[in-house]
C-alpha cells in the first residue's frame, strides 16, 4: 500500500528536534487545515535553504557565500578566534556586544556516546583555519560535560600548536543572589576568583 502524501508530510515533520508522532500530526494537520499559504511558504523557504545556504570557507557558520560577511568584514580583530558548538551561540555572543573578533563554529560538540568524534566535526578544517590565521582561540563550548570535553580536546590540539587558548569563564549570573546559586555554580565562581585591582 502507498504512503499517502499527508503521512509523508508528518514522517518529514518528525526529522525536526523534539517533535514526536503526536506533535509532527498536529503541525500537519494545522499546516493543511489552517495555513496552506504558510504550507507553502515554509515548503518554498525550506527549498531555498537547502539550496543555497552552506558553511562559511572560514567560520564555518551557514552562509550564502563562500566566505561570510562576518568573516568578511574588514572591522572584526583577526588576532582573536571565538570557538563555538551552534550558530545560535554565535548569535548570543554578538548579542553582548563585547567581543569583536572572529568565530568558529563547531556545529556539534564531541559526544562519543552519540557517535560525534574530531572526524565528524571536521577539526582538521578548524586547524587548518587556525594555522593559516595565527590568533588567540578562545573556547566559548557550553559547560556540559560534552561542552567540557570539547574544550579540553581543543586546548590540548591547540597548545601543541603553540596557540595561546583561553576558555570563558563561568560563575554567577549578574544580578544573582547567592542564597538562589546551585552550589556546582558557586563552587565554580569560588575557584576562578580574580584579583581585584583598585
Amino acid at each position: 500500500m502507498a504512503v499517502s502524501h499527508l503521512d509523508e508530510l508528518i514522517a518529514a515533520l518528525r526529522c525536526l528536534p523534539g517533535v514526536g508522532p503526536k506533535s509532527a500530526q498536529r503541525m500537519a494537520y494545522h499546516l493543511l487545515q489552517r495555513d496552506r499559504a504558510g504550507a507553502l511558504r515554509l515548503a518554498d523557504s525550506l527549498q531555498r535553504a537547502a539550496t543555497n545556504v552552506q558553511h562559511c570557507s572560514r567560520c564555518n557558520n551557514f552562509s550564502e557565500l563562500d566566505v561570510c560577511e562576518m568573516c568578511a568584514s574588514g572591522r572584526r580583530e583577526e588576532g582573536l578566534l571565538c570557538v563555538v558548538e551552534m550558530p545560535a551561540d554565535l548569535l548570543m555572543i554578538e548579542q553582548t556586544r563585547c567581543y569583536q573578533g572572529m568565530y568558529y563554529v563547531l556545529m556539534g560538540r564531541l559526544s562519543p556516546l552519540d557517535g560525534v568524534g574530531a572526524k565528524e566535526l571536521h577539526l582538521d578544517r578548524f586547524v587548518k583555519r587556525v594555522q593559516q590565521h595565527p590568533c588567540e582561540v578562545i573556547l566559548a563550548t557550553n559547560f556540559t560535560v560534552e561542552g567540557d570535553a570539547t574544550a579540553h580536546y581543543l586546548a590540548t590540539l591547540l597548545q601543541s600548536l603553540g596557540v595561546k587558548v583561553s576558555r570563558i569563564a563561568r560563575g554567577l549570573p549578574v544580578g544573582g543572589e547567592l542564597e538562589q546559586v546551585d552550589s556546582g555554580t558557586l563552587a565554580q565562581a569560588v575557584l576562578e576568583r580574580r584579583e581585584l585591582t583598585i
